[in-house]
């Protein structure tokens, strides 16, 4: 199979796998925290050259569970308040705590947030969204961001 086809095969795979490609949720990483490639990978505890082997479809999949929790949790830590503010303290605060982090990844266990904090960021919206509105911004971010509108939807679910 020629390059091509395997790259696009592989993204296919990510879309399935991840729910979009691996190379768009790094690249939003890498802005939200204002950080390089490389210092990323560092964070998630993953070689920069397999990282980015995985952003541009060359590898499928990120084979270490940990590596996978620990993105997930930097994705959850840009849902804080001071981090989406781009507070240079807690952007680095954010991205210390999860370079430390030594998740326990097994099969029914993939410790990506702490309920305390989806708590605080559903209270949060709340605060400042109607139910319907909450509603209205995940249907259109669906498609590209299906994580946030996720996030968007159970704050708007107040049941």
């Amino acid at each position: 199979m020629e390059d091509h086809k395997i790259v696009q095969r592989n993204i296919s795979l990510q879309r399935e796998w991840y729910g979009e490609p691996l190379g768009d949720r790094v690249r939003r990483l890498v802005v939200a925290f204002d950080v390089s490639q490389a210092y990323l990978a560092e964070v998630l505890g993953i070689s920069a050259p397999m990282l980015s082997q995985v952003m541009s479809g060359r590898r499928a999949k990120i084979g270490n569970p940990v590596v996978l929790a620990r993105m997930i949790m930097l994705e959850r830590k840009c849902l804080i308040p001071e981090v989406a503010a781009g507070r240079k303290e807690a952007m680095l605060a954010a991205l210390e705590d999860v370079k430390d982090a030594r998740p326990t990844v097994g099969r029914d266990n993939i410790p990506v947030a702490a309920v305390a904090d989806d708590r605080h960021v559903l209270a949060t919206l709340r605060d400042i969204a109607e139910e319907e509105d909450l509603g209205e911004a995940a249907k259109r971010l669906d498609d590209d961001f299906p994580a946030l509108a996720d996030l968007l939807r159970r704050a708007g679910n107040r049941s």
